[in-house]
């Protein structure tokens, strides 16, 4: 367990400290599950009533709210980001290798650097490179002539295919595969042909990708995953797609080849995405969306029907079964209109 004192953790997170600076803090902790030894945050004045019964060792506070707590607190403009940095601190995840294991696969022509930490089971293929300070666990296979930045973290049995390419400060977490073949056949009278997928899997800096997410490799040219960009469990990127850089996908997401997605997109979960459109910067589309078309604008997108009562969906179906006949019988009435008007002049 580690433990700081409030004056290191305010000066560690750049926040303002207001109350006893020596006060010893091992841990985050919700508004209501803190105790003396932890920290919280409240980031929206609505849950202010919760700090009259909050036992924590100090709150995480916006400067103006500073009233609303008697007492320790850690003042600064945006306390989410500002909790997200002391659990970082405080954090105590453990390590997933320490060294290098006697019974690790590694191939005599990997480029493992002293500092790697490479546990039992792992598997390292020739000409494969892992960087200083990474770690790959237990199951994880690292591809031939794939690398591995430094300070990286591969989780248990995920899989970097051969020949891709992974940044600095990366995580790859448990079942993730990274450059499968991409979907690619050509039908020849009926019968389906692989097209080999020669393309590999980018990866730039400080890109984390959620447990059993599916990247594909290029067809020829590389499927593209640029620095800062986050990704859920469970999400399907097909080849020669590219995301931008700090863009946030979650969980669920598919998307087919040769899409483009722009910087600082947010996808919500569910969201699909068809193949060959563009995406701009700074786009958002809300959950179980379906984006069958380019957008060029930056702003917030949405599709699809949100659930409600059976018997209202059951009468909104038989509504929208209608439409086609109604639109007919507008159009008929539309041409009555015009010849009735014709006929008065």
């Amino acid at each position: 367990m580690k433990t700081i004192s409030l004056a290191e953790l305010a000066q560690r997170i750049g926040a303002t400290l207001q109350g006893d600076g020596e006060q010893q803090i091992n841990g985050v902790a919700g508004i209501p599950e803190a105790d003396a030894e932890k920290v919280t945050f409240l980031n929206d004045k609505k849950y202010a009533k919760q700090l009259a019964s909050c036992q924590a060792a100090a709150v995480i506070l916006k400067p103006e709210f500073a009233e609303l707590y008697q007492g320790s607190c850690l003042l600064a403009d945006n306390p989410y980001l500002a909790y997200a940095l002391a659990a970082q601190v405080l954090d105590t995840t453990p390590n997933i290798a320490n060294g290098i294991a006697s019974d690790a696969f590694i191939h005599e022509s990997a480029q493992i650097d002293p500092t790697a930490n490479i546990a039992s089971g792992a598997t390292v293929c020739a000409g494969a490179v892992v960087g200083a300070g990474s770690q790959i666990a237990s199951g994880a296979y690292i591809g031939e002539n794939t690398e591995v930045g430094k300070g990286c973290k591969i989780y248990a049995n995920a899989t970097l295919y051969h020949n891709c390419q992974l940044g600095d400060d990366c995580i790859i977490h448990s079942g993730a595969v990274i450059g499968s073949d991409g979907f690619g056949f050509a039908n020849d009278k009926g019968q389906w042909v692989k097209i080999p997928q020669v393309g590999r899997v980018v990866i730039e800096d400080n890109v984390e990708i959620g447990s059993n997410t599916s990247i594909d490799r290029g067809t020829i040219k590389d499927t593209l995953i640029r620095q800062g960009v986050k990704i859920d469990n469970l999400v399907h990127i097909a080849h020669n797609v590219e995301v931008d850089e700090n863009t946030a996908i979650a969980g669920g997401v598919i998307m087919a080849g040769s899409t483009y997605i722009g910087k600082r997109c947010t996808l919500a979960g569910g969201v699909a995405l068809n193949g060959h459109i563009q995406l701009a910067d700074d786009v958002h589309v809300t959950g179980f969306s379906m984006v069958t078309k380019s957008l060029p604008e930056a702003g917030v997108y949405s599709s699809g029907q949100p659930a409600t009562t059976n018997k209202e969906w059951r009468r909104n179906t038989v509504k929208l079964r209608q439409v086609e006949s109604l639109f007919d019988r507008v159009k008929e009435l539309e041409k009555q209109l015009a010849e009735l008007k014709t006929s008065e002049d």
